[in-house]
């Protein structure tokens, strides 16, 4: 695929709360597709990541991470909630759920800090991340897995996390 094409992204920066909120969720709609190529469509060409303890810089470096992490990390599934936003700056908190090839499931928690372009497009991705085990009974997140969520689905605020 061609990553070369994306020039801009809107919502544009300065985010306003309503902004803020469709852009974090039209990147949870992306990464709930688990398509490596659509988002890594939403970064600058050379985007600077941080991930856990990975460090990489660029779309081909993002797309490489996303197809090694949905590899491990099947039947994933997301949830992005905006903590704040100022200018060009979003801060999330995230949860998602997921399981690995033994079909031991996970809820993994994290906060993550976006800074974008005047196009848009983000340029900075900080993510922190915690994983704990869960056991498939208490799973929350249980619509079609690749799919985004529901519209009437709950959030994380009105799921208890």
């Amino acid at each position: 695929m061609d990553q070369a094409i994306v020039t801009e992204r809107p919502p544009f920066p300065p985010f306003t709360a309503a902004s803020a909120a469709q852009k974090a969720r039209m990147a949870e709609d992306a990464w709930n597709s688990c398509d490596p190529y659509r988002v890594a469509m939403a970064y600058t060409e050379d985007t600077i990541w941080r991930n856990r303890s990975e460090f990489f810089t660029g779309r081909p470096a993002i797309t490489a991470f996303l197809i090694r992490k949905w590899t491990n990390e099947l039947e994933y599934r997301l949830i992005k909630e905006v903590w704040a936003f100022h200018n060009t700056h979003i801060a999330v908190r995230f949860a998602y759920e997921w399981r690995n090839a033994a079909h031991q499931w996970f809820r993994s928690y994290g906060n993550e800090q976006w800074e974008f372009t005047a196009a848009g497009l983000m340029c900075r991705r900080q993510a922190s991340i915690n994983d704990i085990s869960i056991a498939k009974s208490d799973r929350k997140f249980h619509w079609t897995q690749g799919t985004p969520r529901p519209a009437d689905y709950p959030g994380m605020t009105e799921l208890g996390l």
